[in-house]
């Protein structure tokens, strides 16, 4: 089992001086840039999406407050048709006016209600971008370290998977830049 440390360390040490492995080496360090890219777009994904959530949110708030705004001023003039009145001509004004407003807060509750759910599909979206974009980075960390076996072990074999998972990795983060 020493023995079988050792000579990991030995073809480790090795690696930076054998031709054999240069193209390893030189791929691992696209497969590292590429990891860098595809975490930079990620991260921007989930700073979107964190800005979306928070204007979904705000939108949705601003919706209820005009909602209970309505509400109020339909129980006013709910009382106004109830109680006696001292002056009729008065609280035929403030009718009027209340019920403009409450006409007024279905017109914006509307636009608010369309902006809230609009904005509720765009945080859906930027989720399973997001997603995506962090498969994809998995990928390529994995193919890197499976990469990196190849100079330990001095098998190509690991080489060749770690190939196969960066492609697949560089292919899932394209194919996120399309999710809709």
């Amino acid at each position: 089992m020493a023995l079988d440390i050792e000579e990991l360390h030995e073809n480790a040490q090795s690696g930076g001086t054998d031709e054999r492995l240069a193209p390893v080496s030189v791929s691992m360090a696209v497969i590292a840039v590429v990891v860098s890219v595809v975490s930079l777009m990620g991260a921007r994904i989930h700073a979107d999406e964190m800005v979306a959530q928070t204007q979904e949110t705000d939108q949705w708030s601003q919706y209820q407050a005009k909602v209970i705004r309505e509400r109020s001023y339909e129980v006013l003039l709910d009382e106004l048709s109830v109680f006696s009145l001292q002056n009729v001509a008065a609280a035929s004004q403030v009718k009027d006016k209340y019920s403009k407003e409450i006409t007024r807060y279905n017109g914006e509750m509307k636009d608010i209600q369309n902006q809230a759910n609009t904005t509720e599909v765009k945080v859906a979206t930027l989720e399973r971008r997001s997603n995506w974009f962090d498969f994809s980075e998995v990928l390529l960390e994995s193919s890197l370290v499976i990469c990196s076996i190849t100079i330990l072990t001095m098998k190509r074999f690991y080489w060749f998977i770690g190939l196969a998972l960066g492609g697949s990795g560089v292919v899932i983060a394209v194919l996120g830049m399309f999710v809709h």
